[in-house]
């Protein structure tokens, strides 16, 4: 069976040590995936120079934040990672030349969900590098090349947020949106669930450089897109809201079932 897929917005690493309706949402896409063969993430925080996919077979939990409570420093995801699945993944991605790499780990991206979804942590997890030279269009085209991995039991994770500007945090409103954060989700929501081979012109919409002031947070949804584009899946969304005014925690599944 095909594996299901997800855009998850991640939001604070503090959500990795709570408990609320965004975390019970990824421990639900969790369930509906069973136990897959592997999980590939592409994660807002690895946002590099060139293409790379991590190769090692026990990757690092990486601490990529600062100023949280030492429990979340302390905290591990011990999960594997799998130099086969690397392999394949940038056999996939040819002619990109995606680089295997042994120094980098998993960041908080990826963790700071996988411990809901997977909290065993015992399926092998590995991370492709968003590489920041690309054009919108070039990451949707990968995404399409990576779709066959879902065929084979790899259930890939796009983890960023939808709308994320840091700037502009309003700390008084911890559930609320601003008005051009609502428009742009508005926005976007309906590209992914109704036509996500659009998702690439996103960049263009009136609200879009201040939703997304950096654009790292923004290209995991465009592989999220190609791979609903590439299986004609319809995308639901796994939990919606806002956080802090400027932070959408919006998620998207693909090949779950109702009931899930």
């Amino acid at each position: 069976m095909r594996a299901p897929a997800a855009f998850l917005g991640h939001g604070s690493p503090m959500n990795a040590i709570e408990q609320n309706r965004y975390t019970a949402a990824w421990r639900r896409f969790g369930r509906a995936c069973g136990v897959p063969r592997g999980v590939l993430c592409i994660s807002a925080h690895w946002f590099t120079e060139s293409s790379a996919v991590t190769a090692m077979a026990q990757p690092r939990t990486i601490h990529d934040f600062y100023g949280f409570p030492q429990e979340l420093n302390d905290y591990r995801y011990p999960a594997p990672g799998s130099p086969e699945l690397a392999a394949e993944v940038a056999g996939l991605l040819r002619p990109e030349d995606v680089r295997p790499d042994s120094t980098w780990g998993l960041d908080h991206g990826t963790w700071s969900v996988l411990t809901h979804a997977f909290p065993a942590a015992d399926v092998p997890v590995v991370q492709l590098a968003i590489n920041a030279h690309h054009s919108f269009e070039h990451h949707m085209e990968l995404g399409r090349q990576l779709a066959p991995l879902r065929d084979s039991g790899v259930v890939i994770v796009g983890s960023g947020n939808l709308v994320h500007n840091l700037g502009r945090l309003d700390w008084s409103a911890p559930e609320a949106a601003f008005d051009w954060a609502e428009r742009f989700e508005t926005r976007a929501r309906a590209a992914i669930l109704d036509a996500p081979g659009d998702a690439a012109s996103l960049g263009n919409a009136p609200d879009y450089r201040m939703a997304a002031p950096t654009p790292e947070h923004f290209i995991p949804l465009l592989y999220f897109a190609a791979l609903a584009e590439a299986a004609a899946e319809s995308a639901q969304v796994l939990v919606d809201g806002f956080a802090y005014g400027s932070i959408s925690m919006t998620s998207f599944a693909l090949g779950m079932s109702p009931e899930s």
